[in-house]
């Protein structure tokens, strides 16, 4: 929403956020202090979503020119200054960018009760849905495969999701099937969800729908 959005939709969806992030903040019994508006935390999570964007096109679409990554990197910004992130705090080139990367990787720490929380997303459990016991494992192992390739060492170490040489190879081959599938594809069908996404947002802001 943030890149591909109109500037209207990207307005209306801040103000939304906005509303929901008024809610996320610590109290005195939190064993942590936070608030959904610092926007150093804002920082980290669209770094995170800007840093998985480019390993995902890297995957599926190849290695990009200086000039794309550039452009890609300047579209990445608005992921953090559509909400509460100044311009002056976004990196300002990649290899800014890959410095900060590095040392708020080595920042990262999972306990226990979030990796508790993480892990049933990781592996793709939904509430509600109970899959057959073959079927579930064969879901979970594919979405923790899928998971745990793109996510870099420390994390994984962090959440305990072991890695080794063979599923580098399994994740690698899983890929190249995918990426294969993808390029067949047409265009509408490899922009999904986010063109769904898109319209749904236009059709909410329509009809005075809440966004989030």
């Amino acid at each position: 929403m943030a890149v591909a959005g109109s500037d209207d939709q990207k307005a209306a969806f801040r103000r939304a956020v906005n509303k929901v992030h008024a809610q996320v903040y610590s109290t005195p019994e939190s064993p942590v202090s936070y608030h959904a508006f610092d926007p150093e935390l804002q920082l980290w999570v669209a770094a995170c979503l800007y840093k998985g964007g480019v390993d995902v096109y890297r995957t599926f679409v190849g290695e990009m020119d200086d000039e794309e990554a550039d452009h890609h990197y300047r579209a990445g910004m608005a992921m953090g200054t559509t909400l509460q992130v100044p311009p002056q705090m976004w990196p300002p080139d990649r290899a800014a960018f890959d410095r900060y990367w590095r040392q708020s990787l080595d920042r990262v720490h999972i306990d226990d009760v979030v990796r508790d929380y993480l892990y049933p997303i990781v592996a793709l459990r939904i509430r509600g849905i109970a899959l057959p016991g073959p079927l579930r494992r064969l879901s979970e192992g594919i979405a923790l495969l899928i998971t745990t390739g793109f996510l870099p060492q420390r994390f994984r170490d962090e959440m305990r999701l072991p890695w080794d040489a063979t599923k580098q190879r399994r994740f690698d081959a899983l890929m190249a099937v995918l990426r294969t599938v993808n390029r067949l594809m047409p265009r509408f069908v490899r922009e999904f969800p986010f063109n769904l996404m898109l319209w749904d947002l236009d059709r909410r802001m329509r009809r005075g729908r809440p966004l989030v």
